[in-house]
């Protein structure tokens, strides 16, 4: 701890991103990135962009991508929020809409981010287990088990989990608290769950996050938005401004703006994923592991009989790295993210071996 720490420095447990490590011949399947590279459009885009005009400041309000959004998703552009990745767009609603008196409440097991946000901004918060299925419970994030929460924010697929809820599951949270903002991060949505984008022209209080680091391959720009009613977006827009008025550069905006238009290239990347994630269960399941139903990019699995960390140190021993989480409930989970097909064969391979 140093001297010259403001005092909220010490007390921050930051969140601890998926490794990145520097192996040869590395099968990476620890942080959820998409197998497969963006759209051929979106690197021309880029190129197209890399001009004179780098000079200057990218547009404040991003217009273009915010209508890119608005046309994918549905809505009017007013009700589009784009920040750099959906970290910061979360991280501002945690500060502009979920910060009450009463506490914010999210699942046990969830985003490890989460929590750190609320160490941030001092926000209180409390946890509400999942079912022993590693299910969200509906009936708990309604007042009438655990009395009115200040607000509430999940994903959907859950993460790690890769479970998800419907879209009746999730109106009945939001309709069950009128007078709370709730936040439904999507950040894998695509890979098998359904978006609730459409229930945000019908309740004020739904904010929903989404990302393009994932199904659209573009992690490494930085790309998030939210979509909710023009009053949550204006908190946002407020928080925003008080802190980066520029979040998005110009060739970020450029190549979200060629991934949202390149829909055939989205749908079969993403069909490339949720097949290979079909086979990548089956083959887990035959070497005795429970896979835990998936609508994500990943899968959550344990093996019946050996320990999850020996597992995870054997596969890194044949250069494949995968997600162990060291906490309460999950510590004999590995959570593995859908590779390409040679990617999955080789893991299962090596697990084969582990075994």
């Amino acid at each position: 701890m140093s001297r010259f720490w403001s005092p909220v420095v010490g007390t921050l447990s930051p969140y601890v991103p998926g490794e990145q490590p520097k192996l040869q011949n590395l099968v990476k399947l620890n942080t959820n990135e998409h197998p497969y590279g963006p759209s051929p459009k979106v690197l021309e885009a880029i190129r197209a962009a890399s001009d004179d005009t780098l000079k200057l400041y990218p547009d404040p309000s991003s217009d273009r991508l915010r209508q890119a959004i608005a046309t994918t998703v549905g809505v009017e552009p007013s009700r589009v929020f784009v920040g750099n990745g959906s970290d910061e767009v979360l991280a501002h609603a945690f500060l502009a809409l979920l910060k009450h008196e009463r506490p914010l409440r999210f699942p046990d097991i969830s985003y490890s981010f989460y929590p750190v946000y609320c160490g941030l901004y001092g926000i209180a918060y409390e946890t509400l287990p999942l079912t022993d299925d590693f299910r969200i419970d509906v009936e708990d994030y309604l007042p009438a088990r655990h009395g009115q929460a200040g607000a509430i924010i999940f994903p959907n697929p859950n993460a790690p989990t890769g479970r998800a809820l419907t879209v009746a599951e999730i109106e009945r949270i939001v309709a069950g608290n009128p007078d709370a903002v709730v936040v439904v991060d999507e950040a894998y949505v695509d890979f098998g769950a359904e978006s609730v984008i459409a229930l945000t022209t019908r309740y004020d209080n739904l904010l929903v996050v989404q990302t393009l680091s994932k199904s659209r391959s573009l992690a490494g720009l930085r790309v998030g938005f939210a979509v909710g009613s023009p009053e949550l977006i204006d908190g946002l827009e407020r928080v925003k401004n008080s802190f980066n008025s520029y979040p998005v550069d110009r060739l970020a905006s450029a190549g979200a703006v060629a991934a949202l238009e390149d829909t055939e290239y989205f749908e079969q990347t993403r069909q490339a994923v949720i097949q290979t994630r079909a086979r990548m269960a089956a083959g887990l399941a035959s070497l005795g592991f429970e896979v835990l139903p998936s609508s994500a990019n990943f899968v959550f699995a344990r093996h019946a009989s050996r320990d999850a960390a020996e597992l995870a140190a054997g596969l890194r021993a044949r250069s494949i790295i995968v997600r162990h989480f060291r906490q309460p409930r999950i510590d004999q989970f590995l959570r593995i993210t859908v590779g390409t097909d040679e990617q999955c064969e080789l893991l299962l391979k090596a697990l084969a071996e582990v075994v």
